[in-house]
């Protein structure tokens, strides 16, 4: 219930905010809206008000929206002669440009406010600290190594690993060497360069950055709760107790151990501890435990020994003043559109897989995951989504917004409308072209589910 609510105050929302743009610069254009509705099929609520007795709906396909403006090629009936100068078709191809545009704009601007909104309210990130590279991968080839904090990529200063990632993913499209500045743990800065042109030229899964061999670094594996009854306080564990190893053999962070656990069920395995007994004062003790076998989510038998770890990145807090919120909002929104343009150019061109097209399940399931997280990450979400939504409608495919601001551009260079034999062909054209692509994303998206 929670994914599904999170998804259609999503969708409502970001529908919203797209009809609103295209009513607003109707209504200062001069032209009569007739409806407005959410959704579409019949009507679920409906009332109308305003000067021009508007028709506001909700209706019970909730999947997008429209703005019925007058338009003397759509009406069934005579339209009074005090209407017709304003009729949508008797606009300017500029002012149509600009009403038509409005709703995709409409979109970018209110992914601009959110990013600024939470730049204001300030969100925690993973510091910019990166674990240690696997042998042979692109980072380790560079020089990087476990505690290198990425001060910057190509130039541009880093303040979190979010932003770090963002960075390294736009650099990763042109598949270029990029340059990193680094500072290890010993407090020596670096200048190293991330060969991304060894990089496959296809991206299947989308995981570019992991494919690089970089990843935040991960806490030491602290135990943070320790079940009553269990294996663990059985063999003398306690919270606080840093696991450095299992059998002889070092781990980094609580991944790897849980995977040892997991696989030695009714196995005793011995734990190097380190326990802090007051003070700067610690104690190494090797305890022995025998994981209990349990059913996992497969069925399979896997250990447990009743811990929970500390699995929390360590993390900074990012905030800006309300002016500089506002640029980095607007900076992020652009960087986004153009990123999402120039891939699914490389889409077009086979450069990028198309299984990194998502549908409305995955847009759903990530909703709910972002909802239970928090509402830092939900509205970040909602940025992300109305981003997409705003440069999907720019695209000069027929059908979509893009495809008519198309249509009214070349009207306006060439001082006549466009033969409707084209127009025609050219929205069969769109219609097949964007069934298309939502088969596509319906495609991957139960790929994702059911694979």
């Amino acid at each position: 219930m929670q994914t599904i609510l999170a998804f259609v105050v999503a969708l409502g929302l970001l529908i919203l905010i797209h009809e609103l743009g295209h009513y607003l610069v109707a209504r200062a254009c001069g032209v009569k809206v007739l409806k407005f509705s959410i959704g579409f099929g019949r009507p679920i609520l409906a009332r109308r008000f305003g000067r021009d007795d508007t028709l506001w709906a909700i209706s019970v396909l909730p999947l997008g929206g429209y703005v019925a403006m007058l338009d003397e090629r759509e009406s069934t009936e005579p339209i009074p002669a005090a209407d017709l100068p304003r009729a949508f078709n008797r606009q300017s191809p500029l002012r149509r440009i600009a009403i038509v545009a409005a709703g995709p704009v409409a979109n970018l601007l209110l992914a601009a406010v959110l990013y600024a909104a939470l730049d204001m309210h300030g969100v925690r990130e993973p510091r910019a600290i990166l674990g240690t590279p696997p042998a042979a991968s692109l980072a380790a080839d560079a020089g990087l190594r476990d505690g290198d904090v990425l001060d910057a990529v190509d130039g541009q200063p880093i303040t979190s690993w979010v932003d770090a990632r963002w960075q390294l993913l736009k650099s990763g499209v042109d598949r270029k060497p990029v340059r990193l500045d680094v500072t290890g743990i010993d407090g020596q800065r670096r200048e190293l360069v991330l060969p991304l042109d060894r990089l496959p030229e296809a991206d299947p899964d989308g995981k570019l950055v992991e494919s690089l061999g970089m990843a935040p670094r991960r806490p030491r594996a602290r135990i943070l709760r320790i079940d009553a009854g269990s294996a663990a306080e059985r063999a003398g564990l306690r919270e606080g107790d840093v696991v450095e190893a299992i059998d002889g053999v070092d781990i980094a962070d609580a991944g790897p151990l849980v995977e040892r656990i997991r696989a030695s069920a009714d196995r005793e395995v011995t734990l190097s501890v380190r326990r802090d007994v007051g003070s700067v004062a610690e104690s190494r003790l090797e305890l022995a435990v025998t994981p209990v076998a349990a059913a996992g989510a497969d069925g399979a038998s896997i250990g447990r020994i009743g811990v929970a770890f500390d699995v929390q990145l360590e993390s900074v807090e990012v905030r800006r003043g309300l002016f500089s919120a506002l640029g980095h909002g607007a900076e992020r929104t652009w960087d986004m559109s153009l990123f999402s343009l120039r891939m699914m150019g490389k889409m077009v061109i086979g450069e990028v897989s198309l299984r990194n097209l998502s549908g409305p399940v995955t847009i759903a399931d990530f909703a709910g995951q972002t909802a239970r997280i928090g509402l830092e990450a939900y509205v970040a979400f909602l940025a992300l989504i109305s981003v997409s939504l705003g440069v999907l409608n720019l695209l000069p495919i027929p059908v979509l917004d893009g495809g008519h601001i198309l249509y009214y551009s070349v009207e306006f260079l060439r001082g006549s409308p466009l033969p409707q034999r084209v127009i025609e062909v050219g929205q069969r054209a769109g219609l097949g072209l964007l069934a298309a692509m939502m088969a596509i994303a319906l495609f991957n998206d139960l790929t994702r589910l059911f694979g």
